[in-house]
């Protein structure tokens, strides 16, 4: 999906500046609305105030659940809250479906509107996803590519465990090898759906010295397990430092740390990837947050910022 890709790019340094002033303009009200927002929700940012309205984003509580991920696709709800004549304080609220998109992210509304429209290119029940990923896989053998989202679906074909030139590779080849990398364009039940995978290492390979009998891939759509799959985190444009609750901007957002300490940002990737909706990617960071980062990449020599 090149030119969904191209678009997101462009869009990154706009959607990052309103990120980073997203946490410093609370409204005094929401601190009191906390305490009307209904079991099984959790509060986001405080996203608009009308008069004697406040709106507060809010998302299922299972949301950032391997299980029970959201969809970026899906419909949303918000608090509505009446507040005090000065605005400062709730009164009452009630939760009531969101028109989409009425937020600061409306761009990236557009892109997942995009992806949508391919849902009936994959198979039925597949959250359409756009993410570069790789194996992880050690398995001498191979990470299986299934043709369905189960252990009992048919093999298609394999994935190459790492993998090194034995003569004149390159000086960045990492520690344990080139990954082989490809494309997630869906998810379902703990499965990624990928394809175009290409041979690990040899986009970064002089070509003249790749070997011919490099192990290669299968490169067609099928299925892997998602325990399998690694990334990096890439420049998604927004509020660095941590994840999100629910895969949107103005949902809870957590801090969460890097493999070496130090905030997350779009250097090194997560612990682990658990599932995917549209441009984000549902990890567990390595001091234990679970949560949703936008954009994730398969650069193995350089950050995807």
């Amino acid at each position: 999906m090149p030119n969904i890709r191209l678009v997101a790019a462009t869009l990154l340094c706009v959607a990052a500046s309103v990120a980073a002033h997203a946490e410093d303009t609370e409204p005094a009200w929401r601190a009191s609305a906390l305490a009307m927002v209904p079991a099984g929700y959790v509060a986001g940012l405080a996203y608009r105030t009308e008069s004697a309205t406040g709106y507060l984003a809010v998302y299922p509580a299972t949301s950032n659940d391997p299980k029970t991920p959201a969809s970026v696709f899906a419909a949303r709800q918000s608090l509505v809250v009446t507040l005090t004549p000065d605005a400062t304080r709730a009164v009452s609220a009630e939760l009531k479906p969101r028109p989409e998109p009425d937020d600061d992210d409306s761009d990236f509304a557009k892109l997942h509107a995009e992806l949508a429209e391919k849902r009936s290119s994959l198979p039925e029940g597949a959250e359409p996803c756009a993410l570069g990923a790789w194996s992880i896989d050690q398995d001498p053998k191979g990470l299986n590519v299934r043709a369905e989202p189960s252990v009992q679906g048919r093999v298609l074909g394999t994935l190459p465990p790492p993998y090194r030139l034995k003569l004149g590779g390159a000086e960045n080849t990492p520690d344990g090898g080139w990954l082989t990398e490809f494309r997630i364009i869906g998810f379902k039940n703990g499965w990624f759906l990928i394809e175009g995978a290409k041979p690990p290492g040899k986009d970064y390979e002089d070509e003249k010295r790749y070997p011919r009998n490099a192990p290669k891939p299968f490169a067609g759509r099928g299925w892997v397990a998602s325990n399998k799959v690694g990334a990096n985190y890439a420049n998604g444009g927004t509020r660095a430092g941590g994840l999100f609750q629910a895969p949107f901007v103005d949902a809870k957002w957590m801090p969460a740390q890097r493999e070496l300490g130090g905030p997350i940002d779009g250097d090194g990737g997560p612990k682990r990837l658990l599932a995917c909706s549209g441009f984000w990617g549902l990890v567990e960071s390595h001091d234990g947050v679970r949560g949703w980062w936008r954009a994730l990449c398969s650069n193995q020599v350089t950050n995807c910022s």
